[in-house]
């Protein structure tokens, strides 16, 4: 079941604010454990919900303070048959988690009828979001793809979102996957501190082949786990074509290799990454969704709402 018809981000003229950072923030700051980068098993228990739905419930607000659209991303972004199988789910509880997770968004939308809030299925990678040892092909790709997709369009999501992907088949095929089921899916992918995804393609030739291979399907792209130093060096050309719209970004300037390694948290400066974002706001107006990746929680969130929002510029893309 999709819900009714909703205005993406991409449609229209305001900026919406997205978090994907609940994770490192769960992680090293409140000490919960989450196997395998996990967060879906918090909707098992009363306390893991009420966790989930606070942080869901604080982005809302700030959205509601800032005059801002909100995207809440599900938890679902390692709930794929292969990552959930090596924390211990098997494809019938995955499923359960899934349509639970969106259940859980769909409620809290509800109950804030005053914020423009789009319900997006967040999907990550097969393997490693970072260095994936093997890379499926588009068609592979499309076929892993599918099983979590079509659990998802039972629910009332508004938008399928790929993130924290390292290679282009892979995006391809979760294009096409959302195509099957007649979902809007936005793109994300990471790249390295040289602005390259991990496999060394620029993003510029990524986007272009993706929509060379689904039809230009997607409603918009994005990037996601990298510091504006690793990025904005290459914006102008990789905006070029106006499908670039978002960036979720990672408080910290290290490396993929050297987040993989760290014990502790780098929450790096909320006050300079706002203001990171906010001047990438007034250079490139075409991109409308702004947000925190690893390492950043509610207090990055309102210096990038606050630094975004005074960089407004009424474009349509």
């Amino acid at each position: 079941m999709v819900a009714t018809k909703v205005n993406l981000p991409h449609t229209q003229d305001r900026i919406f604010l997205t978090y994907t950072g609940m994770e490192t923030d769960l992680i090293f700051t409140q000490g919960i454990d989450l196997p395998g980068f996990a967060s879906f098993p918090l909707l098992e228990t009363e306390a893991g919900r009420a966790r989930l739905e606070s942080n869901y419930r604080a982005l809302i607000d700030l959205g509601r303070q800032t005059a801002t659209g909100v995207v809440l991303e599900s938890v679902t972004w390692v709930a794929n048959r292969d990552r959930g199988a090596a924390i211990g789910y098997a494809p019938a509880a995955l499923r359960v988690a899934n349509i639970d997770a969106i259940a859980m968004m769909a409620k809290l939308r509800d109950e804030a009828k005053d914020v423009t809030v789009v319900l997006s299925a967040n999907i990550g990678p097969r393997a490693d979001a970072y260095a994936p040892d093997t890379q499926m092909s588009a068609a592979e790709a499309e076929r892993y793809h599918r099983e979590q997709t079509a659990h998802l369009a039972k629910t009332q999501v508004d938008l399928i979102s790929g993130y924290t992907l390292a290679y282009t088949a892979e995006a391809i095929g979760i294009v096409r996957a959302a195509k099957a089921f007649a979902l809007p899916v936005a793109i994300s992918f990471t790249v390295e501190t040289d602005g390259r995804l991990p496999t060394g393609t620029s993003l510029s030739a990524a986007i272009k082949e993706v929509d060379a291979a689904t039809d230009g399907y997607a409603s918009y792209f994005m990037i996601n786990c990298a510091h504006p130093d690793h990025f904005t060096s290459i914006l102008a050309e990789a905006a070029a074509g106006g499908r670039l719209k978002g960036i979720v970004a990672n408080a910290s300037r290290c490396s993929h290799a050297e987040l993989d390694n760290a014990d502790e948290l780098d929450a790096g400066d909320p006050e300079e990454l706002g203001r990171q974002l906010g001047l990438i706001r007034r250079r490139h107006p075409q991109f409308m969704v702004f947000g925190g990746c690893c390492g950043t929680d509610m207090r990055h969130m309102a210096r990038i709402a606050e630094n975004v929002r005074s960089g407004n510029v009424q474009v349509r893309g």
